[in-house]
């Protein structure tokens, strides 16, 4: 991981567009930035509370405080449906949603599994029945 950082450091500095000491920089404000459970005087007491607060500091970062900020429109729509209950539940919101595909897509994610790959296992197995009828 540091030498992808030192590497892309260094593209940035023979293209005239920052350094590495200005990425380290930036890193080292982030981190600051998002524990202050650590460098700051916010209280967190359990590891739930460590994340809450890194997820409205990151909400905050990077979508100026909106639940779901910009999403691309082209990401396929397994991907696209599990960063909207993702960000739903770093936003508190639990619900369950009626809508019956979305709910699968939440019961794989809730499983540990990542929705695109589990439908593309999924179909290759239902593929391998068909073919041995």
């Amino acid at each position: 991981m540091l030498f992808q950082v030192y590497f892309l450091s260094l593209l940035l500095e023979e293209r005239g567009q920052g350094s590495l000491a200005e990425v380290a920089e930036h890193c080292r404000a982030k981190l600051i930035r998002r524990h202050p459970h650590v460098f700051g005087d916010r209280e967190a007491e359990t590891a739930g509370d460590v994340v809450r607060n890194w997820n409205q500091i990151k909400r905050d970062d990077e979508r100026g405080g909106e639940i779901f900020g910009e999403i691309p429109e082209t990401l396929p729509s397994t991907l696209y449906a599990k960063k909207i209950l993702k960000r739903a539940a770093d936003a508190g919101h639990e619900n369950e949603p009626s809508d019956i595909l979305l709910a699968a897509v939440k019961q794989v994610v809730d499983s540990g599994e990542d929705p695109e790959l589990a439908l593309r296992r999924a179909a290759d197995e239902y593929r391998r029945q068909v073919e041995a009828e």
